[in-house]
Formats: C-alpha cells, sequence, structure tokens
C-alpha cells in the first residue's frame, strides 16, 4: 500500500504534473446532511447573555453546593490528584469516575524531557507503536493486540483517521508546544466515536493558554537532526489565541531514510453571547525517504495535512462542531526513477456534529446527538470515490449513592446509504471501599473498510470492493485501588471477539488480496502500579500480556493480524532535582509474536526554572538493533541537544 514519498531536499515535479486533474466530487449526500443539521441548529435558540451567564452562575454554585456537602466516608474514594478527562464518555469528569481504563498523560509537565507525540504513547504497554521512521515520521498505532486500523486517533475530539489507510493516521499537524493532554482509551469506544474505535481511542487535546509567553526552541543532534520551533501565546479578557510552528529534519540514520516535518498550529478560544468557541488551523508538510517501507525499494514519500475545526456551544446543554481535513500522498517505488511507479492521492474528509444533555436529577444525565461524515478522494491508483456515513446516538448515564456509576448508550451508523451498523455499550463502576473500585463493560463495535483496502491494486498487492464492515463484541472487568496521594494501582482483564476482521491473504498466486478473514479472540491482561518515591519524583510499572487464538484461521497466511505483542512492559520514571534540574526515564522490554524480544532505554534531562533551559535526550540508549514492522530497520542510539528560551512571559 505505499503512499508517496520523496527527497526531503529535492523538488518533485510530478506533483506539478496532476494539478490539472479537475475533483469532481459528488456532495449530493453532505450538503443534504448540513441542510439537516442547518435546521436543528437554527431549532436551538441562542439564550440571551444574561440569561447564559445566569445559567451558568447557578450551575456553578449548585456544584460548589454539592461539594461542600460532606461525603459519605465509607464510600468516598480517595483521588490521587483532580486530572478531569474527556475522552470516552459524553462530558469531562474526574479520573476516579471513569468506569473505563483511562491514561491521562500530562504534556506540559514533560515538554522539556520529551521530543515528539509518540514519546507519549510509548508510555502504555498497551499501545504498540510500528514505527517506520524516528519521531513518528510514519507510525501504525495499534491497542490490545488489535491491527493499525483498529485504532482511533482524535484532536480534540474531532476524527483524524485518514479514509485512504490508516498508515496515515499519525499525520497530525501539531507541534508538542500546543499539546496539552493526552488521553488513551483502552478498548471499544464505537458507540461514541463511530467507526474505528476497535480496541481503543487516543485523543490529543489542545487547550486555551493561562498565560501570556513568547518561547522559542533549537536542538541538534547525530544523524543530521536539526530541530527549531517557537509558539506564541496571548491571554485577553474574552478571547485567547495560541500559535505554534516546529520544524524537525534530520539527513538520516541510513540511506534513504532522510525526513523533514514540518507543522503550523493555531487555536483560538473567545466568549460571545452564543458561549464558548474554539477554533483550530494546523498543516504539516512531510517528506521522507522510505527505504524498505514497503518492500526492497529505496521509495520516497510526502504526506500534507490541512485541518480546519470550529466548535461552538449554544447554551449550556447544546454544542455544534465541524471540521475540514485535506490530505495528500505522493509516492515513487524508485527515488532515483520517479517515473518507473508512482501513486498520487488527494482525499478531503468531512465531519459534522450537533450533541445536547439533559440533566434528569441529581445523578443521572442524558446525552444524545447526530453526526455525519463524508470522505471523498481522487487517486491514479485508487479511482475517483466519495462516501458518506450519518449516525445517532443516545446515552443514559446514572450516579447513584456515591457508590455505584452505570451508563447505557446506542448507536445506530449508516454506511453506504443502506447498512447499518448498531453498537451498543454499557459500563459500570462499584466502589467497594474507600480504597477499591470495580468497573467493567460490554460493548460492540464496527470498523468500515479503507479506501485501500476497497480498491488499492498492485503487482503484489489487491484490494477488494466487496468488504464488508468487521465488528467486534469485546467484555472487560477491572479493578482500581488508590491507597491515598503516594500509592495507585489497576489491573485489568479483556477478551476481544473479532468477526469480518479486514486482513491482507497470501493467495494461491502469492498475490496479498484483502478478504473478510474467519473470526478470532484476543484475551488480555494488564497491570499497572503507580507510586511517588518523595514529593517531586513518580515511578510507574506497567506490564500487558496478550494472547490470540487463530484456531479457525487454520494455514490462511495474514499481513497484518498476528503481529501483535505478546508480553510489554515499560518502566517509567520522572523526577525534580536539586537546583532545578529535570529527568526522565523509560525502559521499555516487548516480545512480538514469533519474534525476538528487545528492550530500549530512553534518557532525558533538563534543566527548568529562569529563561533559558537546556535540554539533552538520549533515546535507545544501548544501541538496541530492533524492528517494529518486519524489514524497517529503526535508528540505533541518538542524542539530541539542545535549550528553550523563554523570550517573554506575563501571568493573566
Amino acid at each position: 500500500m505505499p503512499p508517496c514519498r520523496q527527497r526531503t531536499l529535492r523538488v518533485h515535479t510530478s506533483s506539478e504534473r496532476w494539478t490539472t486533474i479537475q475533483h469532481s466530487v459528488s456532495w449530493n449526500s453532505f450538503v443534504g446532511f448540513l441542510s439537516v443539521f442547518g435546521l436543528l441548529i437554527g431549532s436551538v435558540a441562542p439564550p440571551s447573555a444574561a440569561a447564559q451567564e445566569k445559567e451558568q452562575a447557578q450551575a456553578v454554585a449548585q456544584d460548589q453546593t454539592q461539594s461542600q456537602a460532606p461525603p459519605e466516608p465509607q464510600t468516598r474514594p480517595h483521588p490521587v490528584q483532580q486530572t478531569i478527562v474527556v475522552v470516552g464518555t459524553f462530558e469531562p469528569i474526574p479520573l476516579e469516575q471513569a468506569d473505563r481504563p483511562v491514561d491521562v498523560i500530562d504534556v506540559r509537565k514533560l515538554g522539556l524531557v520529551s521530543n515528539s507525540l509518540v514519546d507519549f504513547l510509548r508510555l502504555d504497554p498497551s499501545i504498540d507503536l510500528g514505527e517506520r521512521g524516528p519521531d513518528g515520521t510514519q507510525a501504525d498505532i495499534s491497542i490490545r493486540g488489535g491491527t493499525f486500523e483498529q485504532t482511533l486517533v482524535l484532536l480534540n475530539g474531532f476524527r483524524m483517521n485518514n479514509a485512504q489507510t490508516g498508515h496515515h493516521d499519525m499525520d497530525l499537524p501539531v507541534p508538542v508546544d500546543a499539546l496539552s493532554n493526552v488521553e488513551i482509551l483502552r478498548g471499544s469506544g464505537s458507540t461514541i466515536y463511530g467507526s474505528d474505535a476497535i480496541d481503543g481511542v487516543v485523543n490529543f487535546i489542545t487547550q486555551a493558554p493561562e498565560a501570556t509567553e513568547v518561547k522559542a526552541r533549537t536542538a541538534v543532534g547525530n544523524f543530521g537532526i536539526n530541530q527549531q520551533s517557537a509558539s506564541i501565546t496571548t491571554v485577553f479578557e474574552n478571547l485567547t489565541e495560541q500559535m505554534a510552528f516546529s520544524r524537525d529534519f534530520s539527513t538520516g540514520f541510513m540511506t534513504d531514510r532522510d525526513y523533514r516535518n514540518l507543522e503550523f498550529f493555531s487555536n483560538t478560544h473567545f466568549t460571545s453571547r452564543f458561549g464558548p468557541t474554539d477554533v483550530v488551523l494546523a498543516t504539516n508538510d512531510r517528506p521522507f525517504g522510505a527505504n524498505q517501507f514497503y518492500g526492497p525499494y529505496d521509495s520516497w514519500e510526502r504526506t500534507r495535512t490541512w485541518f480546519a475545526s470550529l466548535r461552538q456551544s449554544l447554551g449550556t446543554k447544546t454544542e455544534a462542531s465541524f471540521a475540514f481535513r485535506k490530505h495528500t500522498d505522493e509516492f515513487v517505488l524508485f527515488r532515483d526513477d520517479p517515473q518507473f511507479y508512482a501513486n498520487h492521492h488527494w482525499l478531503h474528509s468531512y465531519q459534522a456534529a450537533l450533541r445536547r444533555r439533559e440533566k434528569l436529577s441529581e445523578n443521572a444525565r442524558l446525552f444524545y446527538g447526530v453526526e455525519g461524515f463524508q470522505d471523498s478522494i481522487v487517486s491514479n491508483n485508487l479511482g475517483d470515490h466519495t462516501r458518506g456515513r450519518v449516525a445517532a446516538y443516545v446515552d443514559f448515564d446514572e450516579r447513584a449513592w456515591r457508590r455505584l456509576s452505570f451508563s447505557i448508550g446506542v448507536r445506530e451508523e449508516i454506511y453506504r446509504s443502506v447498512r447499518g451498523e448498531f453498537v451498543p455499550a454499557m459500563d459500570a463502576g462499584y466502589w467497594i471501599n474507600t480504597h477499591l473500585k470495580l468497573r467493567g463493560g460490554v460493548s460492540r463495535s464496527f470498523r468500515v473498510p479503507s479506501m485501500t483496502d476497497l480498491y488499492y491494486s498492485d503487482p503484489t498487492t489487491i484490494g477488494s470492493s466487496s468488504l464488508i464492515p468487521e465488528t467486534a463484541w469485546s467484555a472487560e472487568g477491572g479493578l482500581d485501588w488508590n491507597a491515598g496521594a503516594k500509592v495507585s494501582g489497576e489491573v485489568t482483564v479483556f477478551n476481544r471477539w473479532d468477526h469480518n476482521l479486514i486482513d491482507y491473504v497470501l493467495n494461491s498466486s502469492a498475490i496479498w488480496q484483502a478478504a473478510n478473514i474467519p473470526p478470532l479472540r484476543f484475551f488480555g491482561v494488564e497491570t499497572a502500579l503507580k507510586t511517588k518515591i518523595k514529593a517531586t519524583q513518580d515511578l510507574e510499572i506497567r506490564f500487558t500480556a496478550i494472547q490470540g487464538f487463530r484456531n479457525q484461521l487454520g494455514n490462511i497466511q495474514t499481513r497484518y493480524t498476528f503481529n501483535y505483542p505478546v508480553d510489554s512492559g515499560v518502566v517509567s520514571w520522572q523526577g525534580s532535582l536539586p537546583h532545578g534540574f529535570l529527568a526522565r526515564s523509560r525502559l521499555g522490554i516487548l516480545y512480538r509474536y514469533n519474534r525476538d524480544p528487545y528492550a530500549l532505554w530512553d534518557l532525558y534531562f533538563a534543566r527548568g526554572g529562569g529563561r533559558i533551559h537546556p535540554f539533552l535526550q538520549l533515546t535507545n540508549v544501548t544501541n538496541t538493533s530492533y524492528q517494529e514492522i518486519i524489514g524497517v530497520q529503526m535508528p540505533g542510539r541518538t542524542i539530541v541537544g539542545g535549550v528553550e528560551f523563554i523570550l517573554y512571559t506575563k501571568k493573566n
């Protein structure tokens, strides 16, 4: 499934020859949805500013009253910290109230001791990163042993999954400086998010800044690494703005493995008589050498992304949102002979939603809404196609007696105008005492085939237009242990039954053919222990074990399904040291199905405080030779050093 790749510093003119292609896209289905969407928005009369302020003040006062009421001592949990999560739930809730296994990574705390988005994902052993290049140049992401197409990637709750192929799901136009949190939901999420959320959801979150600040950063390293980034944040009474830029360049650790990642990002937040408004504009440009990525070829690829989103509150109960994403992909099989074989893909994706929440009682909430999606592609390999989906959902959430919580939700999503996917889910949690909480859930999930699954063709790989959506039933149970602010732990057991899973099967002609394969089952256990060694030092030990059962596959040879980590463990430590120094260590050990295990150790050092922050990053300290994708070698020991400058800051 080669996407398009090219030299980092070389001007490739083949894309210019394609600028005459006219994008003839059918808009009827999407325009029809927008018409209904507009009527729904029009039926919600925006409250006056005075009425809205009064309603918000009453809500705040009510929350304060509830927080002042003493909870029952025998049922009150001891929160590790007041961390708020938004992934896997229809409204923000404290992490300890979540009935699903969710991880929250505070990016702002780790900014000086991290280098890229994938650094944060490597802290969770249930996530398998299939990188074809360093720093997320191209990375497949999967959770709990699933395929890279079965994990949903979000940016501020907006879908970023690529309808062309899941290989581009991590083409996120977001510099690290723009992020505030990364939230990871392990397990099914289709009832909330729809297609692709079979094995989990990763939500990259940006937030309105709290201070006016200007900062810049630069770094150099071996393999010709050269990095620059800058961010500007401004805070006014009813308006905040954040702009960020980053450039990451390398000449490569081996021939034809150079890369350049250029990103621009803007996030505007303001409040009007309608309510809070968030506007995001972002873009990236990512050319890179693709040696061995899709076979023994010195290939080259270039991907570009443009993203725009709008989220508008309409009072305190209703929210409307819209997003547009354009993605282009240019691939040449032989870098020095681009005319021999090349693919060009232009993808346009739209999404819109109208959501509403109702407070039924003191402890009960009802959430419901409608969503619409459209993807259109123009490609010299896949052809020209347009498809749309519409969905409606409803979810009931109850928090009873300060001990029991549960939610029941259903979603109906219509695909290809006639085929619908009904995805129910039920989750519950129960506090046994002040330290122990039981949780569990059962849910159904699904994924529609990608454009590559349906239409791709080359001499060794062919898609199938007859594919049907893959589905899965998941069940999980867990125990959370909270011994106070210093020690906590968790264990989760899960089962997933996959049906009509989409993979590539080797046929009698030695061609990889896309197909819905026989049912599979995956069973796994996730454990975690978190402790504070000192007030400023945190230690976390995590382990995930997964077993796949392929009895019904027989002698069928598949390309992606059985490349999952059987055992994966991570030991991470971070802390503040004397004289303003910061440090972080991550040791990961991974044993992949039918392959040799390997370990990776990363170290990060920095000095905080003041306006000048030097830092040093060492990844793969032991110079381990390893491959996350079979046949694609990853770099050895990498050393990057640099400095961050705080040019201006003002607390607001």
